[in-house]
């Protein structure tokens, strides 16, 4: 509202100066015709002739006044320009164009013509004051109020020239703060200060830049994005925007295009420090992680995971490119059977960026192979969650299986075999548990002994009933639920066909409760 109300105030302001009442020189006498008369050396004719300049300036200027107050600042711009070709040491047809310059927001422009105009006339109270907004909208704070004071000085009660005052002492204020909190990295506190900084400040592409840098370090990238390519469109030679640019893309993995951006900046600006900065990182990042996938491909695993884990070292601000270098080397942490290590890196890739379905997905295979099912279900939900594909269903679909069959008892645990055991080798198990666990081996034992190997001892007929039966087998392995075919409890009396216990008790000889078995 301020730039309105100073704008304003110009298109009307500057009468005619030096205006004065025309008389042309009489006539001359036809006596006089011949006469070689020289009239540019007549004074009489030079002020005539200046008067009528003024006239016609202030002509345009009046019309430029009109075309103001109509709104139609271009052809206002155009009208004082031509008072200013005829008149150019007159203040007020400079401070009006300024004032026009200010409604096209076009305020380095409007700044020269305030600054020309009070160097004609210092007393130029508006002319000041329009200094001063300039200096202001471009972020120059302190000329603002150096502009603001000498308003003061011409017109002591100027309540706008104390609020301006005021603008200029906030903006200084939000600076200070925000350079400290660049430094804390607190890049929240410096957005939030550019952010009223520029309420005030709204065209300087100094706090515009850092608004976007930071966002651009805080990961908002289309924010950051939008921001500088508002700057660019204004002025595609600014290094710190072209730095921005990059910086985005840099952050978002496109290295290459960051390259060309910050290549772009420094030709701009060539001791732009930052972007020669984020330049070397970003082709050592490149280069690294090649390196590493290179050797990745060519079953280099240990080589591959050094160099990930160096790549990672590079820049710690990078957050995608670092959320995929975890991934990545959680990847052949797996193939080397550094499985919680693995676990946990992808869990780091996932905390930088957790729309990382890969990492999920990478986590819940370690999680599946480390027989953490919930947490391999949890993952695969938040996979399908995302991406409703059909592979994606099936693998929550086969983790949420496996839960289900470790929460029931693990036959194979308990003969202690692999899944993949053959039929000798679970008949083989069997005999050997079920001779270890037998209840007439821990006769002389404890009752809470007796009970627990008793019950062992079930166990081990439960197992085998269901794992030497190939249908039974068939549908413990796809996780069906057996109880319906009664065979969560086996009695004692019923042994396998295969052999049959002989316990001969030789109380005499041996003592009683020695045996044997004799397998048929």
């Amino acid at each position: 509202m301020g730039i309105l109300r100073t704008a304003a105030e110009g298109g009307a302001e500057g009468g005619m100066k030096g205006s004065h009442a025309s008389s042309r020189p009489p006539p001359l006498d036809s006596k006089m015709a011949t006469v070689d008369y020289d009239s540019s050396a007549d004074p009489e004719m030079d002020l005539t002739s200046d008067e009528e300049l003024e006239r016609e300036a202030e002509g345009f200027k009046e019309q430029g006044n009109v075309y103001y107050v109509k709104k139609d600042y271009a052809e206002a711009f155009n009208f004082y320009t031509k008072a200013i070709d005829l008149c150019p040491k007159n203040a007020s047809y400079y401070g009006n164009r300024a004032a026009t310059l200010m409604m096209l927001s076009r305020y380095r422009e409007a700044l020269e013509d305030s600054q020309q105009a009070v160097r004609l006339d210092d007393t130029f109270m508006k002319g000041h004051m329009r200094e001063g907004k300039c200096h202001l909208l471009l972020g120059n704070a302190m000329a603002a109020t150096r502009c603001f004071q000498k308003v003061q000085e011409l017109e002591p009660e100027s309540s706008q020239v104390q609020q301006e005052l005021k603008n200029a002492e906030s903006i200084l204020e939000f600076e200070r703060l925000a350079e400290i909190s660049f430094e804390k990295r607190d890049f929240r506190m410096v957005v939030f200060c550019m952010d009223r900084a520029l309420e005030s400040a709204s065209a300087c592409h100094r706090f515009k830049v850092l608004k976007a840098e930071c966002l651009a370090l805080l990961g908002r990238y289309p924010e950051a994005q939008s921001v500088a390519s508002d700057i660019l469109r204004m002025d595609s030679t600014n290094g710190d925007a072209l730095y921005v640019r990059g910086l985005c893309l840099y952050y978002e993995d496109c290295i290459d295009k960051a390259v060309q951006f910050f290549v772009q900046a420094l030709r701009m600006a060539p001791d732009h420090e930052k972007a020669r900065l984020a330049c070397r990182n970003a082709k050592a990042l490149k280069a690294k992680k090649e390196e590493g996938n290179k050797a990745f491909k060519e079953g280099s695993f240990e080589e591959a995971y050094d160099l990930y884990s160096e790549a990672l070292t590079i820049d710690p601000n990078n957050i995608k490119t670092n959320a995929k270098l975890y991934c990545n080397r959680a990847t052949v942490g797996s193939k080397l059977n550094k499985l919680e290590q693995a676990i946990e890196d992808c869990t780091k890739a996932i905390k930088l960026d957790e729309t990382y379905i890969k990492a999920y997905l990478r986590r819940a295979q370690c999680y599946m192979d480390t027989e953490q099912y919930e947490e391999a279900v949890r993952d695969y939900e938040k996979v399908y969650q995302t991406e409703k594909t059909k592979e994606h269903k099936n693998l929550l679909k086969n983790a949420q299986l496996e839960l289900k069959k470790s929460k029931r008892k693990d036959y194979y645990k308990v003969l202690g075999v692999d899944k993949n055991a053959t039929e000798d080798e679970i008949k083989k198990a069997y005999r050997k548990r079920a001779l270890m666990h037998h209840p007439d081996r821990h006769s002389g034992a404890s009752a809470e002994v007796q009970k627990e190997e008793e019950k062992k001892f079930k166990e081990v007929g439960e197992a085998f009933t269901v794992l030497s039966d190939p249908k039974k087998k068939s549908r413990y392995d796809s996780g069906h639920d057996l109880e319906d075919d009664d065979m969560n409890m086996v009695s004692l009396n019923l042994f396998p066909s295969f052999f049959v216990f002989v316990f001969v008790f030789c109380t005499a000889a041996s003592g009683p409760g020695n045996f044997f078995f004799q397998f048929g």
